[in-house]
């Protein structure tokens, strides 16, 4: 009887399940983790290029302002509230003459990295730029 009850105990799949999802869950954690940051970084590069977007529109028809490029990195700005006006670099190119173009370029900071290791996978600036004609 000893026999069939060790037979029975090497058989036991007790166990095997919780043993299988300590395996995988930090596969899937940082999976996760890193799906949610490049989701996060996205949505700031589409920020970034919306925020360009209107600072060259308001560069381009503001030309008879006192300081055009004042008022084009103010709705840069205004447009990408969301985001750390501190790490947010502007930039407005123009002679603010009729028919001529004006550049707006903004650029800001991102990091993908792993969490439960601490590991930066890639990090640089999310840069966009728009070109209008000045009216």
């Amino acid at each position: 009887m000893t026999n069939n009850t060790r037979k029975v105990s090497i058989r036991s799949e007790r166990g095997q399940t919780m043993t299988e999802f300590a395996i995988v869950l930090p596969l899937l954690a940082v999976l996760l983790f890193g799906i949610v940051q490049l989701g996060i970084s996205f949505n700031n590069y589409m920020t970034v290029t919306d925020a360009t977007r209107a600072g060259a529109r308001k560069a381009a028809v503001s030309r008879d302002l006192a300081d055009p490029r004042g008022a084009a990195e103010t709705a840069v700005r205004s447009s990408a509230s969301t985001l750390s006006q501190d790490d947010l670099e502007v930039l407005v190119d123009s002679n603010f003459e009729s028919g001529s173009d004006v550049t707006v370029t903004a650029s800001y900071p991102y990091s993908i990295s792993l969490p439960l290791i601490g590991l930066v996978v890639t990090d640089g600036f999310l840069t966009s730029s728009t070109t209008e004609r000045v009216e």
